[in-house]
């Protein structure tokens, strides 16, 4: 596949993504064969990389450029917005919800129609209302992807992933936008919702979710889908299982069928042979000086099952989590938990020296009283 690469912009990161990836890929050992030209299996809680193929790669996203339409539509909208239809979106090509011109739809339903039923039409209405037409609404795009997300081997040039020579995405950055619009919970509801009756002025129907794992794989809980013929078939898909989430985007499969037993591959071998694990936040660590230090957050890391996992804690105050191969799985830098009581007590013997000046202001006001009125009295 041929893509016209912005390569000032990619090289750089992608160098960097390298060295990231190094340390968190688990899987290239493993020899699964995929039809997909890129892929991606991370595992949601940590974003730990468990398997990748050609992750860095730009690749057309095609319709699954509609997860971040949709959590930019949830995030910064107002989805009880009352939406009027264009012309513009009611003429846009490919799968739609059939919008009428001068139609009137709340945003929600925009934004279950773009998810579930992958309207093009309601992509191009949601830009439009939210940006004022599509070209600005891209850059609102590019922006959040970058600024809220972290992820820059992205370009995004339109709503719904229609082609444009330009319009590019990676394996990789599609699953951390993934990983952040799954954090919503009701972007996880809307993706996750396999049918819904759908009454417009032009079209009165029930419509029903295109992911098909969401039928026909154990515990999948969306995400998205996607075809344009320069792009391939594209699939974005999460999948929960014992507390164990995972995140698989495969780009430009041959086949659709193609595209869902790679995915199929990549979440069986997830769940067959890693398990997320969790170091909680009020866990102290004891470094070999004897300094102690503790987490601000519940930190995750993935493991393989058959794995026994050494912790070290270095004198600098970073966790390390290692494989029986000494192989680095994961680490953290720790907050000094004596720097956090150190500043509790400073603050609280600062409260109690204000208090002793103030206890000490009355007796001095009293003693200057007691003094006057000796004077007094000589006079």
């Amino acid at each position: 596949m041929k893509i016209r690469r912005l390569v000032s912009t990619f090289i750089i990161t992608s160098f960097i993504l390298f060295f990231y990836s190094a340390m968190n890929v688990q899987a290239t050992s493993d020899h699964l064969t995929l039809h997909s030209e890129t892929a991606i299996l991370m595992e949601a809680k940590s974003g730990q990389i468990l398997f990748e193929k050609e992750m860095n790669q730009p690749m057309y996203p095609a319709s699954i450029t509609k997860i971040i339409t949709g959590i930019i539509a949830i995030e910064k909208g107002n989805l009880d917005d009352i939406v009027t239809v264009s012309e513009n979106a009611r003429k846009v090509v490919g799968t739609r919800v059939y919008l009428l011109e001068d139609e009137k739809v709340d945003l929600k339903k925009l934004v279950q129609g773009l998810l579930i039923n992958s309207g093009n039409d309601a992509g191009t209405a949601i830009a439009e209302h939210l940006a004022g037409n599509e070209k600005n609404f891209a850059t609102v795009m590019n922006e959040f992807v970058k600024k809220e997300i972290g992820v820059h081997n992205t370009n995004f040039e339109n709503p719904h992933g229609l082609f444009s020579e330009e319009h590019i995405t990676t394996a990789y950055d599609m699953a951390k936008i993934t990983q952040y619009a799954m954090n919503n919970e009701l972007f996880r509801d809307i993706v996750g919702t396999k049918e819904m009756e759908w009454i417009g002025e032009g079209w009165e129907t029930t419509i029903h979710n295109h992911h098909r794992l969401l039928w026909d794989y154990e515990g999948a809980t969306g995400v998205k889908n996607g075809y344009v013929s320069q792009s391939g078939f594209t699939l974005v898909t999460t999948a929960l299982r014992d507390g164990t989430e995972y995140i698989v985007v495969t780009l430009n499969a041959p086949t659709a069928r193609l595209a869902y037993s790679d995915t199929i591959a990549l979440l069986d071998y997830g769940f067959e042979h890693f398990q997320t694990n969790k170091l909680p936040k009020d866990r102290l660590f004891t470094s070999n000086n004897g300094a102690e230090f503790e987490l601000e957050n519940d930190f995750y890391y993935v493991s393989r099952n058959d794995d026994e996992v050494l912790i070290e804690v270095s004198n600098a105050g970073r966790v390390s989590i290692k494989n029986e191969a000494n192989q680095l799985i994961a680490s953290k830098v720790l907050k000094k938990v004596g720097d956090k009581y150190k500043m509790a007590l400073e603050e609280s013997e600062a409260i109690q020296n204000e208090k002793n000046v103030e206890s000490e202001e009355p007796n001095l006001v009293r003693w200057l009283i007691q003094v006057l009125s000796i004077f007094g009295k000589n006079d």
